[in-house]
């Protein structure tokens, strides 16, 4: 049997929209100062417990200023590939509104379920269903091609993490895709090797 390869993947840091609530999808929301501090100390633990050979990242703004914190206060990072399909769900019109405005506008829409769930197709934006095909598109493609013994860190956003966890974990996509975002900076660990997929570590913050 080959060595396992291993995927880390991470959230971006706190955006100044994480903290107001606010639809963000593709908009260019930067980090807060404490989204820069948990982009500097997720580095630090990274390289700590890895050996990192590949950084592949959202191409958002939030995700490649989270990926340059990383890498500046980790040790030997490799240069990163930025990549648009492990972007969040597109939102079109709707980006840059409260989530409560959000809910008001669509009142179907349960307001304890998060909006990566919301059942509509705005301008300009994506379905649930063209989104989690792109990630899981991107997921394919990823564990093809990894090498074996390999650790890979993909930075990427809540809703993505969402997919890959119903994916790799065998859970139900509707139901994760309603529950709230993993904390800001908060790792997962999946193993990939002949068998597949599997989640090792989920939702990690203990260096924080």
């Amino acid at each position: 049997m080959a060595d396992a390869a291993t995927v880390l993947v991470a959230r971006h840091g706190e955006t100044h929209w994480n903290r107001t609530s606010r639809v963000q999808g593709w908009a260019p929301t930067g980090l807060t100062d404490r989204g820069r501090d948990q982009a500097a100390a997720l580095g630090e633990a990274v390289t700590q417990r890895y050996a990192v050979d590949r950084v592949v990242a959202s191409d958002l703004q939030r995700t490649r200023e989270t990926t340059e914190g990383i890498r500046d206060a980790g040790q030997g990072l490799p240069e990163p590939t930025f990549d648009a399909d492990w972007r969040e769900r597109g939102f079109g019109v709707l980006q840059g509104l409260l989530a409560a405005d959000l809910f008001e506008r669509y009142p179907a829409h349960d307001d304890g379920d998060s909006v990566s769930a919301l059942p509509a197709a705005p301008e300009n934006g994506e379905t649930v269903a063209a989104f989690c095909d792109r990630v899981r598109d991107a997921w394919e493609r990823l564990v093809r091609s990894v090498e074996p013994g390999e650790t890979t860190l993909l930075v990427t956003h809540g809703g993505v993490i969402k997919v890959l966890l119903a994916t790799v974990d065998d859970r139900s996509l509707s139901a994760t895709l309603a529950t709230h975002s993993q904390d800001n900076c908060a790792i997962n660990e999946i193993r990939i090797d002949d068998g597949g997929a599997r989640l090792l570590a989920e939702a990690l913050t203990d260096w924080r």
